[in-house]
């Protein structure tokens, strides 16, 4: 039996393991966010929404009762409540600014609670959250809300907390269940705990549970990853998110209390994937893009089957809102004229939302080019595949240049894994698990360097 090293060197992809690339779930991509985007300009972007627009909303909680040390997202350790009190607080206005401006002629689709953790608010707290969206925004009878749950905060009136504002899908993290591992990453939760809080959602009426894993953790072997995917799968989640971990310790210094010697290198990180794909899909799950597994009913693998899938900043998603509203801190907002990210700094956005103003601080316009390369990118990562045709009918002479590159990655670079056929260019089968440095291969902003980027896998 080859082994994952062996299977991918004959197509001159071994070296790419370690290859530094974007994760595309945005293009272009946050290192290229500039200031030149301020408030102003993203207050004129939400006043050209069209009225009856469908909308999704991602609300930031920067906060955790705990610092993992694999977290690479923006957050802040505190034990003390009266922090995450005057953040609710300012959180409250910017609901409230936000809302005067699009809440009357838009419509909620989907919204979506991510962290740090939204679990450390008391479940007082969460309803007063839930209700303050629903005064500002007008919401659809059928809108999806999701929640990233913390199974450590998790106790009887949080589930009621959340139930009560309507959740219909929760994403518990869990990592990993190996005791050493956990240690080691400062992210310590038995299966129990995890057990525990699937069953609470699902007697509170939750009809979707995800869970997030990761890859390439200190002391993980395809042995280990694959016995916290079987322990996983006796949870029966409707979709497992398996994500490769980022070390990116000049990004998150906290990554650095993680010691790299026990990390496992690019040719063993690539055969936890391989093995723990392999044992998801062998339960029945169908895998969506890179990392992403679903029940064969469920609405994602539905979407994915139909060409209907996209990507954002929380992975691959069925949501087709074009626009996505960020509220909270580094929140990022996705709108036809560009993307707008709010102040990281906790102190600052409060200082700016609670004066009655938005905390926009950076982002980027798309150009032409930027739309069609995004379009692209996007396909690739969701489908590995992109019709030439509908590249040229959906944006010109830009289409054009784009499938002319494509050709000569195919004739030109085999490392790319694209072939055409039949009109399409498509990802072969054996590289889709890199199809991250295919995409690269259309991102003209990595050409001009300057960012650093996690492994391809």
């Amino acid at each position: 039996m080859q082994r994952a090293g062996e299977q991918m060197s004959g197509t001159g992809s071994a070296g790419r393991l370690s290859e530094a690339v974007p994760r595309y779930t945005s293009y272009p991509t946050a290192p290229h966010f500039h200031a030149g985007i301020t408030g102003e300009i993203f207050e004129n972007w939400l006043a050209a929404l069209p009225e009856g627009e469908e909308i999704s909303l991602y609300v930031h909680v920067p906060f955790c009762d705990r610092l993992c040390w694999f977290c690479a997202c923006h957050t802040k350790m505190t034990h003390r409540y009266e922090p995450v009190s005057v953040f609710l607080d300012a959180l409250l206005c910017e609901i409230a600014t936000v809302g005067a401006l699009v809440g009357g002629w838009t419509r909620v689709k989907a919204l979506h609670f991510g962290g740090g953790s939204p679990t450390i608010l008391k479940p007082q707290d969460v309803i007063r959250l839930g209700a303050a969206l629903r005064s500002a925004f007008e919401f659809v009878a059928d809108a999806e809300i999701s929640v990233e749950l913390d199974p450590n905060d998790m106790d009887d009136a949080r589930f009621d907390a959340f139930a009560a504002i309507g959740m219909t899908r929760a994403s518990l993290g869990v990592q990993d269940f190996d005791p050493r591992v956990q240690q080691a990453i400062n992210r310590e939760q038995t299966f129990e705990q995890t057990r525990a809080v699937v069953d609470g959602v699902r007697a509170r009426g939750v009809r979707s549970v995800n869970l997030d894993l990761l890859y390439g953790l200190p002391h993980q072997t395809v042995e280990t990853v694959g016995e916290t995917i079987r322990q996983a799968l006796t949870l029966a989640p409707d979709r497992i998110a398996l994500f490769g971990y980022a070390h990116v310790p000049w990004f998150k210094k906290h990554q650095t209390m993680i010691d790299e010697a026990v990390l496992p290198g690019p040719g063993q990180r690539f055969a936890q994937q391989q093995e723990a794909a392999r044992i998801v899909r062998e339960a029945g799950y169908q895998p969506i893009g890179i990392d992403h597994f679903a029940r064969p009913d469920d609405p994602l693998a539905l979407a994915a089957r139909a060409g209907r899938l996209y990507r954002n900043f929380q992975g691959y998603t069925e949501d087709a809102c074009k626009t996505l509203i960020g509220l909270g801190p580094s929140s990022v907002s996705r709108l036809s004229q560009g993307y707008a990210q709010n102040n990281p700094a906790i102190g600052q956005y409060e200082r700016l939302v609670g004066a009655g103003g938005l905390a926009t601080v950076r982002g980027i316009a798309f150009s032409d080019e930027d739309r069609a390369r995004a379009w692209v990118i996007e396909r690739l990562m969701c489908d590995f595949t992109f019709s030439a045709e509908e590249a040229v009918r959906l944006f010109g002479d830009r289409g054009r240049q784009i499938v002319e590159e494509a050709r000569d990655c195919v004739f030109h670079d085999e490392t790319a894994g694209l072939i055409e056929t039949a009109g399409a260019f498509v990802v072969r089968e054996e590289a889709r698990p890199l199809v991250r440095s295919t995409a690269a291969r259309f991102d003209q902003y990595l050409k001009r360097g300057g960012a650093r980027h996690s492994a391809a896998v």
